[in-house]
């Protein structure tokens, strides 16, 4: 179970690289996506750290 949630956490924390670098692609067509992109990035990151730290101590 634990690597399951390890491997979740790190595809989102891949994607949310991913975000980031789309977010500079688009910005410059519309800005309004590539403040959601970069912001979708930030969560995603965040989501990612927290993964591990708040879900894996519960499945003990």
């Amino acid at each position: 179970m634990k690597v399951v949630v390890f491997l979740v956490a790190l595809v989102i924390f891949v994607a949310s690289f991913l975000a980031f670098g789309y977010a500079f692609e688009v910005g410059e067509q519309n800005t309004l996506a590539a403040m959601a992109l970069f912001l979708g990035g930030i969560l995603g990151v965040s989501a990612s750290f927290a993964i591990p730290f708040h879900v894996l101590p519960a499945t003990d």
